[in-house]
């Protein structure tokens, strides 16, 4: 699998929840038509980042509800089954570099509304 980072240039933009829905430091499961966005808000930095909710190991749905933190200073969610460390910057696998990564989406905040920008097309 090949590590997907989308463009804000060619995005089209959802209306995802609003910026109450999300718990400070943590995670939850967007659907858009039929797929499955992890949207996660880091409060103690006021940053926001959207990736794939499947897990490229198990593949299993569970991103959204994995530990989020931060490795030598990059963002960062863990599985919660195996643990497997990814970048919420840019998708690729921290734990091993030999691993798949997973796709990232840019994250809009206007008026308490949180956006997803998805591959136009």
């Amino acid at each position: 699998m090949e590590i997907t980072t989308l463009k804000p240039s060619t995005m089209n933009w959802f209306y995802a929840c609003k910026v109450t829905d999300v718990p400070a430091n943590g995670g939850v499961c967007v659907k858009y038509g039929e797929e499955q966005i992890a949207l996660f808000r880091f409060a103690r930095r006021d940053t926001w980042y959207a990736t794939q909710n499947l897990c490229p190991h198990k593949q299993q749905m569970a991103l959204s509800r994995g530990m989020t933190g931060t490795q030598e200073g990059e963002p960062k969610i863990a599985c919660p089954f195996h643990k497997k460390t990814f970048s919420l910057s840019d998708g690729r696998c921290l734990s091993d570099e030999t691993e798949c990564g997973i796709t990232t989406y840019p994250v809009r905040i206007e008026e308490d509304h949180v956006y997803i920008g998805v591959h136009a097309g």
